[in-house]
C-alpha cells in the first residue's frame, strides 16, 4: 500500500488564498498520493472583496489542486473571535474527519486572524498527533525545521493561486503579487532544503510516518542555509 493512502490531512485556514501560499504544493502532492484532504476556511475574505467570489475562487483553486472537500464557518473576516464556539468547531472536524495530519497558520503573524485561528487549532488539536504551521508573507520569526519538496507539483501551486484572480495584485508587498512571492519563496526554502522549490514548516508535533521520509525532510533547531 502508497504510504501517502492512510494520510488524512486538514488544513484550517483563515482566508482564501492562505492555503496555497502556505501549502498547495505539499496539498498537491499529498493528493496525487492518495491521501484524503479536507479544507477548513474561518472567513470568506469578505474584506478582500465579495465574499461569493472569494469562496468561488477558493473552491476552483482547490480543484485544480485535487481537494474537493472545501467547508467555510463563516466568521466575520478581520474578526475573528478566540472563543469557545470557534475551538469547538475546529474540534468537530477533528473528530469527524480524523486527519493524521492537520495545518494551519504560523502562531506569530501580524495578522489577527492568522493568529487567533492558530491558537484555536492549538487548542483544538491538543489530542492530535501531527500538527503543523505553514509560512505566510505576514508570518514571523519562522524558522522550519520540516520541509516538503514540491518540486514536482509546485506548477499546480502556482495554478491553485492563480485561480484566486481578485487578490492576485493584492499582496501588500511594492512591486510583486502574489504568485511572484510565491515563486521567491518556493526557491528559498528549496535552497534550504536543497531541492528545486519546497514549503517550510514548523512542528508543533510530527508523527513521521514510516516510509515518508523521501518527501519530508527535517532539520533540528531550524534551517541554516
Amino acid at each position: 500500500m502508497n504510504h501517502f493512502e492512510a494520510v488524512r490531512a486538514l488544513v484550517v485556514a483563515a482566508h482564501p488564498d492562505d492555503i496555497e501560499i502556505g501549502c498547495g504544493g505539499t496539498l498537491a502532492a499529498l493528493v496525487r498520493s492518495g491521501a484524503a484532504v479536507r479544507l477548513l476556511l474561518a472567513t470568506a475574505g469578505e474584506r478582500g472583496g465579495s465574499g461569493q467570489e472569494r469562496s468561488d475562487e477558493q473552491r476552483a483553486s482547490a480543484a485544480i489542486l485535487g481537494v474537493e472537500q472545501v467547508e467555510f464557518l463563516g466568521y466575520p473576516d478581520a474578526e475573528l473571535p478566540l472563543s469557545p464556539d470557534l475551538i469547538w468547531k475546529v474540534e468537530a472536524q477533528i473528530k469527524t474527519f480524523a486527519p493524521s495530519l492537520i495545518f494551519t497558520h504560523h502562531p506569530e503573524d501580524t495578522h489577527q486572524d492568522h493568529r487567533t485561528l492558530s491558537q484555536a487549532v492549538v487548542s483544538a488539536s491538543r489530542y492530535a498527533h501531527s500538527v503543523l504551521f505553514f509560512e505566510g508573507p505576514t508570518s514571523i520569526d519562522f524558522h522550519p525545521h520540516l520541509f516538503s519538496d514540491i518540486s514536482d507539483t509546485f506548477e499546480l501551486k502556482i495554478a491553485a493561486l492563480k485561480a484566486h484572480a481578485s487578490q492576485v495584485y493584492k499582496s501588500g508587498v511594492q512591486g510583486l503579487d502574489i504568485v511572484q512571492i510565491a515563486h521567491a519563496n518556493a526557491h528559498f526554502r528549496g535552497v534550504q532544503a536543497r531541492v528545486a522549490a519546497a514549503e517550510g514548516f514548523e512542528a508543533l508535533r510530527m508523527l513521521l510516518p514510516v516510509g515518508l521520509g523521501g518527501h519530508w525532510q527535517v532539520r533540528p533547531n531550524g534551517c541554516q542555509a
